[in-house]
Parts: structure tokens; sequence; C-alpha cells
């Protein structure tokens, strides 16, 4: 038996007559781009994020694009992040022709070491991008108050932390602006690409939802320069029946993550994600640590048991970066794990039996 590593298909099932009537709506109203249920989508998803404002886009990679060109970035400015994380939180950066300065990991979270933050800022310095990233959060609170000491922006990466909190606060609810992704094997997931950006600031809002759409929001009037990234209609159809399962989906992956963790407790050659007190893991991926991480991932393999290895270089050592010449020893933490960590199978349809098979793998595995 074969372990899907994401089952997009059994979640469409649970779904279909739903998903199937959305995109039969929206195929009889010819609403392709924008219309009713993405100006319905954007409001819904306001509410549940429990922001004044959503400005849906393309993709969650034109989500964090958009946000800093609203908050005036600029060639020469630097961007602190983190150096774990996938290239479209760095990518941005660069794009504005800005300088991404990345800092390392905390060894237990994978997320940025809000302790190194403060030695990394300069004059050019403009803002921090923190990601939460797999599922649970940064450490918010400390975040903020190093930028509002040295009065940087902050846009918190939230493509992989749908519904996560601090201490009972929203992922998205921190920074000045939040960015989402709606990629098909997100927690909240489109049939295509999809994205989103959250704000409590009108002004801010307006701005981006002008940016996205050519520079206006009336067809034919461009007040500025802009580029085009809308949301498809049919994608906010799909994502309007998905979303009011958001948290229903959540608890079982909280729970499959629990069960894993429980299962694989007793075994020394694996370590499981920890989630810090106070913090609440969505688990977008379960990321395990092996120090024979590539053996381990064959062997599962050759069981039926697809893997994944997220994400295989650190920022700062992949090759677009050579450039700014870091060396392992300047992110030890994020140098070290980048070859232990290994993604195993999780979603929130894995029954019981499907798990208990990647368990015995694992278990047989490193036997």
């Amino acid at each position: 038996m074969t372990i899907p590593f994401v089952d997009l298909h059994a979640q469409y099932l649970s779904l279909k007559d739903q998903i199937d009537e959305a995109i039969a709506r929206t195929i009889a109203n010819s609403s392709f781009v924008r219309g009713p249920d993405v100006e319905a989508f954007e409001a819904e998803y306001s509410q549940l994020m429990e922001a004044e404002h959503t400005v849906s886009c393309a993709n969650g990679t034109d989500a964090l694009y958009i946000a800093m060109r609203a908050l005036g970035i600029k060639a020469g400015d630097e961007v602190i992040t983190t150096a774990q994380s996938w290239i479209s939180t760095s990518e941005t950066i660069g794009q504005h022709g800005a300088k991404p300065i990345f800092v390392d990991i905390d060894p237990v979270t994978s997320t940025i070491d809000v302790s190194k933050i403060s030695e990394k800022i300069t004059g050019r310095t403009v803002g921090i991008i923190p990601v939460h990233l797999y599922g649970q959060m940064a450490d918010m609170p400390a975040l903020m108050s190093v930028a509002h000491k040295h009065n940087l922006w902050v846009i918190e990466d939230c493509a992989q932390a749908h519904l996560a909190t601090v201490g009972g606060k929203m992922a998205g609810r921190f920074g000045d602006i939040a960015t989402w992704s709606f990629y098909p094997g997100k927690n909240l997931g489109a049939m295509g690409d999809a994205g989103a950006i959250t704000t409590d600031d009108p002004a801010l809002a307006r701005l981006m939802a002008c940016f996205a759409r050519h520079g206006g929001l009336i067809k034919g009037e461009h007040e500025i320069e802009g580029i085009n990234s809308r949301l498809d209609g049919l994608q906010a159809a799909i994502l309007r029946v998905k979303l009011p399962h958001l948290a229903e989906w959540t608890t079982r992956r909280r729970s499959v993550a629990k069960r894993y963790d429980k299962m694989l407790a007793d075994i020394p050659e694996i370590v499981t994600p920890r989630e810090v007190e106070g913090r609440e893991h969505v688990y977008h991926l379960y990321v395990i640590e092996s120090e024979d991480r590539d053996a381990l991932a064959e062997t599962l393999k050759s069981k039926g048991v697809p893997t994944v290895v997220n994400y295989k270089r650190a920022l700062p050592f992949l090759p677009a970066y050579a450039h700014l010449g870091h060396r392992d020893e300047d992110f030890p933490e994020a140098s070290r794990l980048q070859n232990r960590i290994l993604s195993l199978p999780i979603y929130s349809e894995l029954t019981e039996h499907q798990q208990d098979i990647v368990v015995a793998a694992v278990r047989d595995a490193v036997a």
C-alpha cells in the first residue's frame, strides 16, 4: 500500500458536490476573473482571520511582492528575514532591488531566532519578514518589540500557518501586513495558485488592491502603474466551499501530529516536532529530524511511504545568494538542520491505518 504524501483527491471527494456546484456556478456566470465569489471570499476570509481587510491576489509570492511595494520598499534597503524558508520570502525582497539580511533559526521551532535580529539591524534596515514555518508561529511578541524599538515594518509570511496562534492571538494579527498562500497543498488550498494579503490599515489595503489590478480599482481607470495579480473566480468559489471546514481540518491535523508524536517518541534516532508552550501549531508539515536523513528517506520510499525535504538548502546557501558569500558558520542551526529534516505524510484525511503504516516503516528503517 502506497501512502500519499498529501491526498488532495480525498479532500475533494469529501466536498465533491459543493465544489462541483461552485465550479458549475462560476462557469454559468462566466465570472472567471474577480466577480462575486472573489468579493465574498475576501469578506469571509477577513472575518475568519479577524482582519479588517483582505486583498486577494494570484499567489502567495505575489502577496509578498505587493505587500513590500505598498510599504514603500526601494533599491538599497535591507529587509531582515529567516534563513529557513521557501525562496518566495527572500526573492521578493531582491526583486525590489533591496537586500535580504538572513538571520539564523531557533533550533526548536525552525522559525527566525528573534534574539539574533537586533545585531543585524543597520541604518538601511526598513522591515522584518518572519515566516511561521511548517505551521508554528515565530515568537511574534518579542519580534514586534524589536520592530517597534527600531521603527521597522513587519510582514508576517503566513503561507503555512492558517489559524496558528501565539498566546491565543492568531497568525497575521501582529504585523502591519500578513501574506497568505492557497497553493493546493496548503492547509487551505485552492485547485491552482491563489493568494491573499490581510491588514487592518485601510490605506494600505486600497493601495495593494489597486497595485494588484493594473493600478486601478475600476476597469480602465489606472491611478498608478500596477501588475496583474488577480484571484481567479473559480479558485475563489472553491476556497469559499473549503473555508468553513478549515477549523475542523486544523483540529484533525493536530490530532494526527499528536498521534505521530506518541508513536515515534521511543525511537532515539528520530526527533519529532516540538510545539512551544503558548503556540498552537497547525502542522502544515510534520517535520522530523534524523542523523541519517537520506538513507531513511530512501528506505521509506521503498516501503511505499513518500517523504519530502522542506527545504534541501537553507536560503543563504542557495546559488541565488552565492554573491553574499555566506558560510555554514554564519547560520549554524540552519546549516545543521538542512541535512537532518524530513517531512512525513500529514493531512486531515490521513487515516489511523495509513499512519500506522508510516510509523511501522520508520521503525523498520531505523531498526
